[in-house]
């Protein structure tokens, strides 16, 4: 997971967001910062003593390669049988846990364990980077301080509460933490002692961990009782300039459009059709709730298929895989990306991954070139453009 708001505490300090020059010349900025906050000087030189650069972390930052599969691949390579099956004793080991989750914070069980599953495998793989180490690495690469420079303070924060130690504490190379992967930041804020220990413990208590995610996305808007993502049919003569998450309508406007849901019946509420493969793949309308997932991880394809993990969870079949029209590889997407950024348009990094700026991009050249403006880019387009 990784959060892209922080706590007003760990930014009032950092709006310059300093990064890159000399290692130690950036520690001790870091040093400075966290003593403007009321951190000692003893905390602080036990907290550094030791860091240093990680270069896996920057190839690992560097090398998510994973999110260029579409959603139909990436959805069958996260959503295996033996997680399906854990997923399951999970679900009934932690029952009562999930049933207080429910009472307290309204957040499904489904929701919990499709995030539990996809960050660490339930808990078996939490990730060996040094979680200091990869905080101040990627704070001083310059690529995105904005996000980790206050994380690392958050990090001092919270070994001076007693929450982490500098020395032995790891995790993803991202700087998150436990069974469900949280930031510092979040960890402070979120953080729920739910066995009763007297400890928040991320990293070997499932209630704490499951608990902790959950007060987490009620933060961040969750509302209880209400759906997230509905897998549904639609007619061929759709207008399909409508998809896509800029577009929200009443279910019953979408009802009246021939949009029909594939089990159940749809929501009264606002929603947005999503077709991640176009409009010859699966297609579902995504609710309010769907939003919260993209402040758990910006990845337009993880959230798409945790959703749909959570709902499987939940009793819901195997999505429909239709017979999508030939995507673009990964250097075709790069390519892409260009001809779209030539165009005007911000797509974000040229990474070669189909995000939701690239998808807007597409769509509105789909439009322009009289093509299914479905947003999901093909050779055609390509050669098109």
């Amino acid at each position: 997971m990784i959060r892209l708001a922080l706590p007003l505490l760990f930014l009032a300090s950092t709006a310059s967001a300093q990064c890159g020059g000399s290692f130690a010349s950036f520690v001790d900025g870091l040093k400075a910062d966290a003593t403007a906050q009321g951190q000692s000087a003893a905390t602080l030189d036990r907290f550094f003593a030791g860091v240093r650069q990680d270069p896996a972390v920057i190839r690992a930052d560097r090398a998510q390669g994973v999110f260029q599969k579409p959603f139909i691949d990436f959805a069958r390579a996260l959503i295996s049988q033996n997680r399906i099956d854990n997923g399951a004793q999970n679900l009934a080991r932690y029952a009562d846990v999930f049933d207080r989750i429910e009472r307290d914070y309204g957040v499904p069980r489904g929701v919990l364990t499709a995030f539990w599953a996809f960050e660490t495998d339930y808990g078996g793989f939490q990730g060996n980077f040094n979680t200091r180490d990869a905080l101040t690495t990627l704070a001083h690469d310059c690529r995105r301080p904005e996000l980790f420079r206050p994380q690392v303070l958050a990090a001092i924060e919270l070994y001076a509460q007693g929450g982490m130690d500098p020395q032995s504490t790891t995790g993803a190379w991202a700087g998150e933490i436990g069974m469900v992967q949280m930031l510092p930041a979040d960890i402070l804020e979120n953080g729920v002692d739910a066995d009763g220990d007297g400890r928040v413990s991320l990293k070997t208590s499932a209630p704490d961990a499951l608990f902790s995610g959950a007060k987490m996305l009620r933060s961040l808007g969750w509302q209880p009782g209400q759906p997230w993502l509905q897998e549904v049919t639609v007619p061929a003569d759709f207008d399909w300039s409508l998809s896509g998450l800029d577009t929200v309508l009443p279910a019953r406007d979408w009802a009246a459009k021939g949009v029909a849901p594939r089990e159940g019946a749809l929501s009264t509420l606002d929603a947005s059709l999503l077709l991640p493969q176009g409009h010859k793949g699966p297609a579902f309308l995504a609710y309010p709730n769907f939003n919260v997932f993209f402040e758990w991880n910006q990845s337009f394809v993880y959230v798409m298929t945790a959703g749909y993990f959570a709902t499987r969870l939940e009793g819901a079949p195997v999505f429909d895989a239709g017979t999508p029209d030939l995507g673009l590889d990964g250097d075709q997407m790069k390519a892409l990306q260009r001809a779209l950024v030539d165009r005007g348009y911000d797509v974000g990094d040229v990474d070669g991954i189909l995000g939701r700026k690239t998808r807007a991009a597409v769509q509105a050249e789909q439009t322009r070139l009289g093509l299914p403006a479905d947003a999901w880019p093909t050779p055609r387009l390509l050669n098109a453009l």
